[in-house]
């Protein structure tokens, strides 16, 4: 496996069994008279010409990693005008009391954005038709009744106060279990998104900053370019590229992967990576953009990209994999020292790359992706490397 840095300590604490014990129903009345797993919550009402100083003051934290990339156009932002005109209800947004009066938006921001920026005048109405005589009007371009008449609407909000857990690791947990509910439904979240929201913090970060690195999006074919955009920007949204990058780190731990899920280990992995030390992130960060570097220079825009066999014929399937990604950046990264000489034999490896790709297609080319398939690929790869050292 990767030699680990200085202070880059993962340890999962063993998973409890306390949560499968079979308790009496006079235990599960005390439990419920306890307050145990219950939130304490109250609501608020805005009016709707208060939402720009509200959300432009320093009481609301609007983190933009709290939230995912997906982002509301300008139609759904005039279909949510069009529908506060009509007096349609709006589903209320959720607020989390991180500390007395400070609030961080869980679930809404989307609305609360439309809404600040409607009344900043933004952008004109478009696409509505129920009110289509209004399409091409800022707020201030609004006939004087429709105005007021949308500034006498709400938008209501449930708070989660501070007083419903008692530690921290409550309060995470109760906040995990919140933002999962309330976004069971609608526009499905991926597992990086939910991730990104529920552990923010200075791994999660990074991996966000890492995920713009121009050569990783060009051999993700996330780049800007033509040919990609329509996969780039649903991988994009789903924050496919910002897992990429944490599965990197993460895979340095592999052998901490045991009796969970991939997603679990993820998860564990980001909430503990958190709280790394500057000297390690600092690392992070460098061996991260030299592997990219290295790989890039070896393979250019293809390295992700593997051999398939297709009736009697070999051919370099058209878009990168995390069959291969996984393992090959696991067994680089022990080269980025390396990378004059691996690079003034770029052609020999590119060949016999494919060829070990052919001979090993068993292992290489399978579709598993877990602890054990990942582990062996790896080790095939870490030995191809070492020959041309």
């Amino acid at each position: 496996m990767p030699q680990l840095f200085e202070n880059e300590l993962f340890q999962i604490a063993p998973i409890s069994d306390s949560s499968i014990t079979n308790l009496s129903d006079a235990q599960i009345d005390e439990k419920y008279i306890k307050g145990e797993i219950r939130i304490v919550t109250e609501q608020g009402r805005y009016p709707l010409a208060s939402i720009k100083s509200m959300l432009d003051g320093d009481q609301y934290k609007l983190n933009p990693e709290y939230q995912r990339r997906r982002r509301w156009s300008r139609t759904q932002q005039s279909k949510l005008i069009e529908s506060l005109i009509i007096n349609v209800p709006i589903p209320p947004v959720f607020l989390y009391e991180y500390d007395y009066s400070q609030y961080e938006v869980m679930d809404g921001l989307q609305r609360l954005t439309a809404i600040r920026e409607f009344y900043d005048n933004v952008f004109p109405l478009e696409g509505l038709d129920q009110w289509s005589e209004l399409n091409g009007k800022t707020y201030n371009q609004l006939p004087e009744q429709v105005r007021k008449g949308i500034d006498r609407r709400y938008i209501s909000s449930i708070i989660l106060l501070k007083e419903t857990a008692k530690t921290d690791a409550d309060a995470q947990k109760l906040k995990q279990l919140v933002f999962e509910r309330i976004n069971s439904g609608g526009v499905h979240l991926s597992e990086q998104e939910s991730r990104n929201a529920l552990y923010p913090g200075c791994l999660n970060s990074l991996s966000i900053q890492l995920a713009e690195n121009d050569k990783f999006k060009k051999m993700w074919s996330m780049d800007d370019s033509e040919e990609s955009s329509i996969e780039r920007n649903e991988r994009y949204a789903k924050m496919e590229d910002v897992e990429l990058v944490l599965r990197f780190f993460a895979y340095r731990h592999i052998d901490k992967w045991e009796n969970m899920t991939l997603k679990q280990f993820l998860d564990k992995f980001l909430m503990i990576g958190n709280s790394f030390p500057d000297s390690v992130l600092s690392s992070y960060k460098i061996l991260f953009n030299k592997t990219i570097d290295l790989l890039y220079g070896l393979y250019g825009s293809d390295a992700f990209k593997i051999m398939r066999k297709r009736g009697d014929n070999w051919i370099l399937y058209d878009r990168p994999t995390k069959v291969i990604y996984d393992p090959l950046m696991m067994a680089i990264s022990n080269y980025v020292e390396s990378s004059d000489t691996l690079l003034s034999k770029k052609d020999l490896i590119q060949k016999d790359t494919y060829d070990l790709q052919k001979e090993q297609y068993q292992i290489l080319g399978g579709r598993n992706t877990n602890k054990k398939d990942v582990i062996e690929r790896y080790d095939i790869l870490n030995k191809f490397f070492q020959k041309y050292i």
